[in-house]
């Protein structure tokens, strides 16, 4: 049990350097490390992918409080898109996760390998969508809210790199986007946190350190280092060459999802 809460931390404490650092979903990190730390636990492996999902959401309420908080301090967070886009965050990622929990595992571990590969290729690449409109109104910005959900939801990010690519194509600043997507973390979390929660109770021989298809046990580690560290990886990020960094993670996406792969084979 040592070994596998030195793994929850480890993960948290990367997750939240992430979360402030590049603006992007921690589960591109968590979900990988939670199915291998759940292979020495009492967990039927059925369970296993929701539940890294459910888990690594729920792990994004704490890591998004700290990272948007810092993010706030530095006047970093347009709030009025944050007010719009939410309601469709809600609920996109709600019942993003109530579908989730029922699909087989072998299609949601795809879905998360080509996500990666996906989110791969986009930091290497350096792609951003030109900069060629202003953000829609309320209307259009809780609807682009559901799809952001709906897919986080599916691979258990935040929402950053999806949100972040979505306000830099309506002319806001970079810097901006990423602080805006930290605050916007938060709902993400909360509504697919819930979603998985009431889509795995009672479900049949679940641990009792279980809510649902949330491993208490691994959120309770992730979060009480990635708390510590987001706010390291929001002073990064405006002194450390991101551009660089990104190709490293990139890489080791690559690698996540190759393994991943190689296992399903």
């Amino acid at each position: 049990m040592t070994l596998v809460l030195a793994i929850y931390l480890g993960c948290g404490a990367v997750v939240g350097v992430l979360a402030g650092l590049l603006g992007i979903g921690g589960g591109t990190v968590i979900v990988p490390m939670l199915l291998v730390a759940f292979g020495s636990q009492n967990i039927p492996p059925q369970y296993y992918m929701p539940m890294a999902l459910g888990t690594s959401l729920a792990s994004i309420m704490f890591t998004s409080i700290s990272s948007a908080w810092s993010q706030h301090k530095r006047g970093s967070v347009k709030w009025d898109i944050f007010r719009n886009i939410t309601p469709g965050i809600l609920v996109g990622t709600f019942f993003g996760g109530m579908i989730a929990s029922r699909l087989p595992t072998l299609f949601l571990k795809l879905f998360f390998i080509c996500f990666l590969f996906l989110i791969a290729y986009k930091m290497i690449s350096k792609f951003q969508p030109k900069a060629s409109r202003q953000m829609p109104k309320a209307a259009g910005t809780s609807l682009a809210g559901v799809v952001i959900g709906l897919v986080s939801s599916f691979v258990g990010i935040g929402g950053g790199s999806l949100s972040v690519p979505f306000m830099v194509y309506c002319n806001v600043p970079m810097h901006t986007a990423v602080g805006t997507s930290a605050a916007i973390g938060f709902p993400i979390a909360v509504a697919g946190t819930l979603g998985y929660v009431v889509s795995g109770w009672n479900m049949p021989d679940l641990p009792s350190y279980c809510l649902g298809f949330v491993n208490l046990y691994a959120l309770l580690g992730i979060a009480a280092a990635s708390v510590f560290t987001a706010p390291l990886g929001v002073r990064l990020s405006h002194s450390l060459p991101t551009a660089k960094l990104k190709k490293i993670f990139a890489f080791f996406l690559i690698i996540i999802a190759l393994k991943m792969l190689w296992d399903l084979v």
